[in-house]
């Protein structure tokens, strides 16, 4: 409980100043003041407020009407945030032309006009025209503001628009043949169906579990790897949702491995429920795939993130992948890309991972490069290659851009 309130502490205060700046942006430099700046600013506390509530409210209280409005405000804020930040240089710019510009009419206006002498010699004053400068150049500040905001809106509102049709669309198949040097040439074409990320949770059900069912028991798989972040809540609230994965079909079998999310969710009572559905969870462990006259190792690590004893035990990587047969090709699954550091060591062919979802939401992917070696695709860490998919389902906003939902049919080939 700690542990929740300091993040959702931590989550407010930096909501709170992101829809501070939004509203600066969007609020008080497009209105002027009186009722229309009062409603706004009213408008950002309630959404600034409804973020950290949705994220709170969803999981501990088990608040799940707040997921869809709280979510897609979510991406919404973040695309604003983003689109409004690149528009500060233009903006910047174009406010200096306008202070320069009214600058430049301030000199001219005071300059001393030329005095006219009439035949009579008397002096013509000049004509005087009444100009309101300041005011002028305010309401041109107000425009472009305005300008601003409403283009910032627009393609925020569509850009979301487009990544939810995306996310709650059926995921994409991507085919990879991967070479591995130790396959035994009968062993060629050997086939995994690879999910990950799948996030059943208050904004995906059942009938989410069986769209992707479906689709991996047309593939036809050798085997089904299902590499973590299964769920976003407890056995008693997603259980009938994960019951159809009963129904997975594959000739050698199905297994599975831990995510972070599933230590969010009760990990031993998950692991359990997944077992019992038929799945084969590798906690730690390796099973020997014996395929068409040949011996391929497949391992599994719990995710690196876990921490304690039992089910819920770190990743131990000698425990998976010592003491093995090294003249045998071995694929780990391991939730996150970046376990393939540790996982080198044991010299893995080939590790097939979750976790990133790509990115989710671009630009976000450029800040998962960051933490991970590999974000979508197939990559190398220290010489053993990793190949990451983005994932079936989604996290926090139903959104997806740049990154669609995926289901992968790895095809292992011998040299």
């Amino acid at each position: 409980m700690l542990a929740i309130l300091a993040f959702v502490a931590t989550l407010a205060l930096i909501t709170g100043l992101i829809h501070f700046y939004l509203w600066k942006r969007l609020v008080k430099d497009t209105t002027r003041p009186g009722r229309w700046r009062r409603i706004g600013g009213v408008t950002a506390l309630v959404l600034a407020l409804l973020v950290p509530a949705t994220m709170a409210g969803t999981r501990a209280v088990g608040a799940f009407w707040l997921a869809w409005p709280g979510y897609l405000w979510l991406a919404v804020m973040f695309y604003l945030l983003v689109l409004l930040l690149v528009l500060e240089v233009p903006m910047a710019v174009a406010r200096l032309v306008l202070r320069r510009r009214s600058a430049v009419a301030e000199s001219t206006a005071a300059a001393p006009e030329p005095v006219l002498v009439g035949a009579a010699g008397t002096a013509d004053p000049p004509a005087v025209e009444a100009v309101d400068q300041p005011d002028h150049d305010a309401s041109r500040r107000l425009l472009l503001a305005r300008g601003a905001a409403i283009f910032a809106g627009l393609t925020a509102a569509g850009v979301t628009g487009y990544g939810v049709r995306v996310a709650t669309g059926p995921p994409e198949l991507d085919r990879v043949r991967i070479p591995l040097a130790k396959l035994p040439r009968g062993m060629d074409g050997l086939r995994i169906a690879t999910v990950s990320d799948i996030h059943l949770g208050p904004l995906r059900g059942r009938e989410h579990t069986e769209r992707i069912v479906a689709a991996i028991n047309r593939l036809d798989a050798d085997l089904v790897a299902v590499v973590g972040d299964l769920v976003d809540g407890s056995v008693a609230e997603l259980g009938e949702a994960a019951a159809p994965l009963r129904g997975l079909r594959s000739r050698y079998g199905s297994f599975f491995v831990t995510g972070n999310h599933e230590y969010y969710s009760g990990v031993e009572e998950w692991v359990q429920e997944v077992d019992r559905l038929g799945l084969r969870v590798l906690q730690n462990q390796r099973q020997e795939i014996h395929a068409r006259g040949g011996v391929l190792d497949l391992a599994g690590v719990n995710d690196v993130t876990a921490a304690g004893t039992g089910l819920a035990a770190p990743a131990d990587y000698a425990a998976a992948l010592g003491d093995r047969d090294a003249s045998r090709p071995v694929v780990l699954l391991a939730h996150q890309p970046v376990a393939a550091h540790e996982a080198a060591k044991f010299g893995v062919d080939l590790q097939l991972s979750g976790h990133t979802h790509g990115g989710q939401i671009v630009p976000f992917n450029l800040a998962v490069k960051l933490q991970q070696p590999v974000v979508s695709g197939l990559g190398e860490v220290d010489g053993t290659k990793v190949y990451v998919t983005n994932g079936a389902g989604f996290w926090g906003p139903p959104v997806r851009v740049g990154a669609p939902p995926q289901i992968t049919l790895v095809e292992l080939r011998a040299p």
